[in-house]
């Protein structure tokens, strides 16, 4: 269905008032001419006609014609649903594009891109916004259009070919609830909500990462609208280093419209947390860093210091505490499993929750928040934790800490998420090899974060930086781009990658039409 703007008529013009928010350039106003001095007798000299703001008028014209062409819908300011379209899942990032596109269909990606190039605007895709704080501070974001595509939802799954195909706007728990029946597993983010496209570009590190490797390493194919306006299907044989970049690269290179991605028979893993008060972190920390350094690849592992509010919707076993949580993935048998967390449990846990599960259940484990709200924090990542590391970190949040954090997170890496053995492991299995991120070197993940309610907004950054550098000594040469919740420089996120990264982008994209929240290019 073609649906006009909010407030228009049905044609294609785009009235004055609400577009005149996207571009701060009114029209010029009309002044006469001063006159010419006297040489000899003369007409009189006419008014200078009015200047027409070109740029102002395509913006316009652009938008308009997009509206006409829409299955979904174009949002502007001023419009009704102007707030509700560009609000990104961390409602704390204030959003403020040119212009909201809400598709609902592919073609609708592919208007959007040529409407927005011929505009001169720049194009964002977004299916749930869990990253939007990059994108929404930089500086020209008030010239792209944010093309939302979170109402693409579908989920197709071929259980013969262990081969998922999602739409963009598709969450995890959409392919999840596909994938269980068939006794298959993808490598699903920690939470039923956060979208399958832009964890997947970004790498994606999931409950069973150290044995099968980033979710990027998964993806077999992808439909993606590049700056031309074409739709193109890209795999290792059809616009191979484009294929390449997406694996890990971001969202900087297309509109990507659809992924097809390798899922694996798993039905069933060992799976739950322990609990400690927040006084015992001393010594279970350091017991959980020495257990994660002699794990097998088929164990994966965080531990969480938590600082929760008293809150009626949290279970008593964590409204108004602070705690120590460790959770724990086993594809292994029970038995086994009891073997590998003995030495945790000889830790005397508060509370055990370990059990056999259907693998669909991970999407509950790390009781991330069900609905979209505000939030500040962000990552980096370590190369190694020693006593010395777990002392620092919990100087900063540990007990009698003084922190407004609300969460500080270390998860294990290491397994197949290192480049080499995500090459080997490709390599074993004839799939194509990894894209731009094969694996990270570093062998712990964090990220640390709160919620910015008033008052409080200065504690959590000093908090978070107080955080940071403590560990700072042990910081990894690299950074994950998914957990980079501010601006990074490419070569921090990409390393020497970078350089192939930016040939693919001046290659498909040379005027800089699509954007993402990283950046190839900063």
């Amino acid at each position: 269905m073609n649906t006009p703007l909010s407030g228009a008529a049905s044609s294609a013009a785009v009235p004055a008032e609400s577009v005149s928010s996207i571009v701060d350039s009114p029209i010029a106003s009309t002044a006469p001419a001063a006159p010419a001095a006297p040489v000899a007798p003369v007409a009189p000299v006419a008014p200078v006609a009015p200047v027409v703001d070109l740029a102002s008028a395509r913006v316009r014209h652009e938008l308009g014609v997009l509206a006409s062409r829409l299955d979904g819908r174009l949002s502007v300011p001023g419009d009704p649903g102007w707030d509700a379209d560009r609000a990104a899942w961390n409602l704390a990032v204030d959003q403020r594009p040119a212009a909201v596109v809400v598709a609902a269909s592919t073609a609708d990606a592919v208007e959007t891109v040529r409407a927005a190039a011929a505009a001169g605007l720049g194009v964002a895709a977004q299916s749930t916004g869990h990253n939007a704080s990059p994108l929404a501070a930089q500086a020209d974001f008030d010239r792209v259009v944010l093309l939302r595509m979170h109402e693409l939802r579908g989920v197709e799954i071929d259980a013969e070919a262990l081969v998922a195909r999602i739409e963009p706007g598709a969450q995890w728990g959409d392919v999840v609830a596909a994938a269980a029946p068939h006794g298959l597993a993808a490598l699903a983010g920690s939470s039923h909500d956060v979208g399958v496209m832009g964890y997947t570009l970004g790498g994606g590190v999931s409950w069973l990462a150290r044995s099968h490797g980033l979710a990027a390493n998964q993806v077999l194919a992808a439909e993606i609208v590049t700056a031309d306006g074409r739709l193109r299907r890209i795999d290792p044989e059809h616009d191979a280093d484009l294929f390449w970049a997406i694996r890990g690269g971001g969202g900087d290179f297309g509109v990507v419209t659809a992924l097809e991605f390798r899922l694996f028979p798993i039905a069933e893993v060992v799976a739950g947390m322990m609990l400690w008060p927040l006084d015992a972190a001393p010594d279970a920390l350091q017991a959980w860093a020495a257990w994660t350094g002699g794990l097998p690849d088929s164990v994966t592992s965080t531990a969480r210091v938590m600082r929760l509010p008293a809150l009626p919707e949290l279970p008593p076993f964590l409204s108004g505490r602070s705690l120590l949580l460790v959770e724990a993935v086993c594809q292994e048998t029970p038995e086994r499993a009891d073997e590998l967390l003995a030495p945790l449990r000889a830790l005397s846990p508060e509370m055990d929750t370990v059990h056999p599960q259907p693998v669909a259940e991970l999407l509950q484990l790390h009781m991330d928040p069900p609905e979209p709200s505000p939030g500040f924090g962000d990552g980096m990542m370590l190369s190694e934790l020693s006593p010395a590391t777990v002392r620092a970190f919990l100087e900063a949040v540990g007990p009698g800490a003084d922190t407004a954090l609300l969460v500080a997170e270390l998860r294990h890496l290491g397994g197949a998420l290192d480049p080499d053995a995500a090459l080997a492991l490709a390599d074993d299995r004839g799939v194509p090899a990894p894209g731009a991120i094969a694996g990270f070197e570093a062998q712990y993940l964090v990220f640390a974060g709160g919620i910015p309610m008033p008052g409080i907004g200065d504690a959590l950054v000093a908090s978070l930086g107080r955080l940071f550098s403590r560990i700072e000594p042990w910081r990894a040469p690299v950074e994950y781009l998914n957990f980079a919740e501010h601006a990074r420089s490419a070569e921090q996120l990409f390393g020497e990658r970078v350089h192939r990264l930016r040939a693919v982008k001046l290659a498909v994209d040379a005027e800089g039409v699509i954007r993402s929240n990283h950046p190839v290019r900063r």
